[in-house]
């Protein structure tokens, strides 16, 4: 079963975002269940939470079919002490938002060196902060984006975020969320059909597809190795269709939240019925 959906709006609640789902035909979405602009957001009410639930139910949304996505702010690999610990007092909030509203992951970009540490210590501070953040959570699991590797950007190679599943204590509660656009400007050429193959078997040597918990489906306004993040709607950047249906007719991606990113909104339910049809 493929889940397809996008990272719609809460605005109004996160009770909302069910709703907005619906609305475009989706089976799986994503959302932020805080404002991702503040660092201190509105705590979630009992309203917000019983509502969401009850959205959920009703339109058939199993917390296999929701990836939350935390804060931009957020920086995991953070090389300033005050400002590590911002970013972890804010992730260990998300996490527990997850645990409030029944929802059993949250994606993340891993986090940014600036310039001020190595590649290594950073991905090893990552690593810490989700240890830390796990300790004090129960039944969510954190879920690494790989990243398009724009600026310090770390997690745009399939071996960085190995390292940091390797210092996870609990192997469990750590998952990947494979980003279509950012692979591609990261310098993995999955466009056709003898690259998506390369691409994918070296994701399975290095990382494993037991850790899949979720993808996002966008196509790239950059081109291969840019190492730019720039999103494009589905069919309409460097990446084509063909991907898109190479991993809707790919059972390795069943029974995840398969999520548009997209930058026209209003494409989004084009989008969706395209994904499904592509559906062999």
């Amino acid at each position: 079963m493929k889940y397809i959906g996008a990272h719609v709006s809460a605005a109004g609640g996160v009770e909302n975002a069910p709703l907005n789902a619906n609305k475009i035909g989706a089976t799986a979405f994503g959302l932020f269940t805080r404002n991702q602009r503040q660092w201190n957001p509105k705590p979630l009410t009992k309203e917000n939470i019983i509502n969401f639930k009850k959205n959920c139910e009703r339109f058939g949304y199993g917390p296999g079919q929701i990836l939350p996505h935390d804060s931009y702010l957020i920086n995991l690999g953070h090389p300033v002490k005050e400002n590590l610990q911002k970013s972890r007092d804010a992730f260990l909030d998300e996490m527990k938002r997850c645990e409030l509203l029944g929802i059993d992951r949250l994606n993340f970009h891993p986090g940014s060196h600036l310039n001020q540490v190595s590649e290594e210590e950073c991905l090893g501070t990552i690593a810490e902060s989700i240890n830390i953040t796990l300790d004090h959570t129960k039944g969510v699991t954190a879920v690494i984006e790989n990243t398009a590797g724009q600026g310090t950007n770390l997690g745009y190679q399939f071996e960085q975020i190995k390292y940091i599943i390797e210092q996870v204590e609990d192997k469990d509660r750590v998952g990947v969320c494979i980003d279509t656009c950012h692979a591609y400007t990261a310098g993995y050429d999955l466009k056709d059909l003898q690259g998506f193959n390369d691409v994918f078997t070296e994701f399975e040597r290095i990382i494993g597809f037991g850790y899949v918990k979720g993808m996002h489906l966008n196509d790239s306004k950059k081109v291969l190795g840019s190492r730019v993040d720039r999103h494009h709607s589905i069919g309409k950047g460097e990446l084509g269709l063909d991907l898109f249906s190479n991993i809707m007719n790919d059972s390795r991606f069943d029974n995840i939240p398969l999520i548009l990113e997209t930058p026209d909104d209003a494409l989004w339910k084009d989008e969706i019925r395209q994904l499904k049809e592509m559906a062999k």
